[in-house]
Order: C-alpha cells, then sequence, then structure tokens
C-alpha cells in the first residue's frame, strides 16, 4: 500500500511526538500543521473536535487531516469542564482547579482524547477514556496541558510525573491511538 501523508493539525510539539511516534507502523507519513483553528465551545471532546476537523479541512483543501481535543470531567461536576478544560486552567491554572475540588469528597475524572480524521467527505472519530482523580495539587514536570493534575485509576502518580513512554503505554492518547492505527492499517 503506498504512504499518503496524514496532516495532523495542531501547534502542541508534545502531542505531534506523541502521534507520530503511535502512526510510525501504519502507511502514513505524519506532518504538522499549526493552525489557529476555531473553536466552538462545549462540554462535549467529539462535538469540538468534529467541528475542528471540518475547520482544518475546508482551511487546508486536500488529503486528509487529522485533529484532536482532550476533556477533563469531573465527575461530582456533572462532567464538567470537559472540553472546557483548556479555557478553566488559563483562568485559574492547575493549582486553582485542585483547589476548587477541595470543596468535594469526590475527586474522580474522566479523561477524554477524541482524534477525528476527515477526507473533505466523510470524518471518522476515535475516542480513548482514562478513568482516574484530580490529585490535590499539581505534580510533575512531564507532559502538558493538565498531566500535572490527572492520576490515571491503579497509579499513584499523575501523567505529569511519568516519562513519555510510560504515560503513552495507559494514555486516553493511547488508546484513541490503537483504534485509529488500527483503522489505517485496515483501509
Amino acid at each position: 500500500m503506498p504512504e499518503s501523508t496524514l496532516y495532523f493539525v495542531s501547534s502542541n510539539e508534545e502531542k505531534y511526538r506523541e502521534i507520530r511516534g503511535a502512526l510510525e507502523s501504519c502507511p502514513v507519513s505524519v506532518e504538522r500543521i499549526a493552525l489557529d483553528l476555531p473553536e466552538i465551545q462545549s462540554t462535549d471532546p467529539a462535538e469540538v473536535a468534529r467541528f475542528k476537523a471540518q475547520a482544518a479541512y475546508d482551511h487546508i483543501g486536500e488529503g486528509r487531516v487529522l485533529v484532536e481535543d482532550t476533556g477533563l470531567g469531573v465527575v461530582a461536576w456533572n462532567g464538567y469542564p470537559g472540553a472546557l478544560i483548556k479555557w478553566v486552567l488559563g483562568a485559574i491554572g492547575e493549582d486553582g482547579l485542585c483547589r476548587q475540588l477541595h470543596a468535594w469528597d469526590d475527586r474522580h475524572a474522566i479523561a477524554t482524547v477524541i482524534l477525528c480524521l476527515s477526507d473533505g467527505r466523510t470524518t471518522q472519530t476515535f475516542a480513548g477514556q482514562v478513568n482516574g482523580e484530580i490529585a490535590r495539587s499539581p505534580r510533575g514536570n512531564y507532559g502538558f496541558g493538565w498531566d500535572s493534575i490527572f492520576v490515571p485509576e491503579g497509579h499513584t502518580v499523575t501523567y505529569g510525573e511519568m516519562q513519555r513512554e510510560a504515560k503513552m503505554k495507559i494514555s486516553m492518547r493511547a488508546r484513541a491511538l490503537d483504534k485509529l492505527r488500527d483503522f489505517l492499517i485496515n483501509t
């Protein structure tokens, strides 16, 4: 099968490294394009990712584009902030989110990654989720985003305390990438 180009639209170099590494066995080459895409405001990462995939394809106009959106839903808050996590952290930071949760006994959260692959006609969605909890305070210097406050179920350390290789064995992105990889190999 001939290799094709997959345009990963993101300004995040670390996400690009994770995605490129996970798709090495696929018949695609992955190129990153940093675009400032509009984002609809929704707590649902799948809704945001589908919108971004269409906007990315409209801008690039060829090939296949891949976009990602993440969400961190706090169970006690009925899934809030979900896909709005970027904006919440921009306003109050990781430490602020941890402190806000001190008022609740339940610190459980669900981390979600949605990957959307679009060729302009069809969009395929690949989801990965990990249950866990929000740490009492940020810990760790690895990763990005909210890695320093999310402790995956069955672990005592945050993603921010895990090196990339360890995180990629258990992360929500790894789970979504497994599904995407299977799709790319089998289509």
